[in-house]
Formats: C-alpha cells, structure tokens, sequence
C-alpha cells in the first residue's frame, strides 16, 4: 500500500476510529461454553438492557485485512444530585499498529445518563488525533428544553427536545428500545457540535451470525449517521446487535471512502448491578 492511501486510510480513521461504537463479547470462564450460550443464560437484572459493570471491548480493523485499533465502552454506577444514582457510559478508542503509526488516535468520551427519564446529563470528549486535539462539553437541562455547548473558548445554548441524547448515550439509548419492526425506523434526536439531529435507524431483518464467540441471534439495523460521534460516517453503518433483552452490538461494519470499517466484539463482561 502506498504512502498516499495510507494517508486517505488514516483521515478515514481520523473520522471514524472514535465513533467505531463496536460490538461486545462475553468474558468467559474458562471456555466451557459459547459467549451466546452465555448471554443467554444470564438474564438482565433490571429493565435496561445495560447495568453498572457492563464492559464490552471491540477490535476495530480495515476490511478484515488490516487491525486498526480496539475501543472499549462501560457502564459505571454514581450518585447526583438528591441521592438519586445515575449511569456514567465510558468509551476508550485508539488506534494500533500502522494505523498509529500513520495517525495515532487517543478519545476518550463520557456520558452521565439518567436511567430513569432516559436521558442525557451531560457529556464530555477528549480527542486526540495526530496533532490534532479536542475538548468538548454538554450539559443538558431538559427541563428548560437547552443545552449548554462548550468548545474551545466557544459557549453557546440551544433549545432541544425532550430525551435528546448525546453522541455516546444514543448508542444505550437504542438498545432500549423492544420494537424492532422491519420498515418501521426507529427515530430519535441527538445533540452535538452544536447542533441538533434527527437519527433514523432502519431495521433490516433478523440473522444467525456466527462470531468468533459463537453464534448469535441477531437483529440487523442500518443507519445514515449525520453527526459526530459514535454513528459517526457519511455513508451506511450496518449493525448487529443481539435479539434479546439487552441487544448488544456485535458486529458493526461502516463502508468507507477505501474499503469498509468492521468493528467485532472480542471480550464482553455482562452488568450485574440494578440502579
């Protein structure tokens, strides 16, 4: 591969590594049974498909061809303000290999997110790619309908609607949802940037797909992502998530400007705390 589609290959993961949101594997003891076996028998211990203690790792690569890098994504349990306890979402992305030797990427995202109203608390991104550096900043006030934006020095609220989640939450927020109708979109707004986005996502069917963590059922959903964040692309992401309870992505594949983005879940450790 030449230096010059290194370089296009890099600006690709300089957009997408981030957002490569991932798929999710079962942490298993000692290899007796399938990840799928495993997840199935582990029922969720609330009616979110998510609990404090959730851990999924994803291996990110080019095509199948060439590793790119590993992102992780967790729930963590925390108190805010009058006691009530609350869910902070963690995502780690960076590349490896050439890939970071071409353009290395360190991002780190954190989402505080109320279980109950479903909402996004606040929000927070440290990116780092090549020389490039980020921060950013959202504070939700959905009772006053805004939400205060920060970047760089640039301050700046805007007005939003009810359960308008955050580029890290819309990912959790999905795998609430319990109808997935093939021809019937799943729509939900997403602020960031700045800006406010309606996100649709389609749903495509219903697969077996074999992993290396076994097989699982599958629900297969596509979308169109606008913005920033972990649905980050211009084009189509394909997802895959688990047709259970707790859809759990585990597999995502994004076509690029040079091949196609496939995030695969290596490693999953299932919740096991009620909020």
């Amino acid at each position: 591969m030449k230096y010059w589609n290194l370089f296009l290959f890099s600006e690709e993961m300089r957009r997408f590594a981030f957002g490569c949101f991932l798929g999710i594997i079962l942490m298993l003891p000692s290899g007796t049974v399938s990840a799928a076996e495993s997840l199935a028998a582990s029922p969720a211990r609330s009616h979110n498909p998510f609990n404090p203690g959730e851990r999924l790792t994803y291996s990110i690569s080019w095509s199948k061809i060439i590793s790119a890098g590993t992102a992780v994504m967790e729930v963590k349990k925390e108190k805010a303000g009058g006691g009530r306890e609350v869910f902070r979402f963690i995502s780690t992305a960076r590349t490896i290999g050439m890939v970071d030797s071409v353009y290395p990427v360190r991002d780190t995202v954190q989402s505080l997110f109320d279980p109950r109203t479903m909402e996004s608390m606040s929000y927070s991104l440290n990116q780092s790619h090549g020389k490039r550096k980020k921060r950013r900043e959202l504070v939700f006030d959905h009772e006053a309908g805004e939400v205060t934006f920060t970047e760089n020095g640039r301050k700046e609220t805007v007005a939003i609607t009810r359960q308008t989640q955050d580029a890290l939450s819309s990912l959790y927020y999905l795998r609430t949802k319990r109808d997935f109708i093939v021809g019937t979109p799943i729509v939900f707004d997403i602020h960031d940037g700045g800006k406010n986005w309606s996100v649709e996502v389609y749903v495509l069917g219903r697969e077996k797909l074999k992993t290396p963590l076994g097989e699982f059922d599958t629900i297969k959903v596509k979308t169109y992502p606008k913005y920033e964040g972990v649905f980050m692309h211009k084009g189509e992401i394909f997802i895959w998530l688990t047709d259970d309870s707790r859809k759990v992505p585990v597999l995502m594949k994004s076509t690029i400007t040079i091949g196609s983005i496939v995030s695969t879940l290596t490693e999953m450790k299932l919740g096991d705390e009620a909020p």
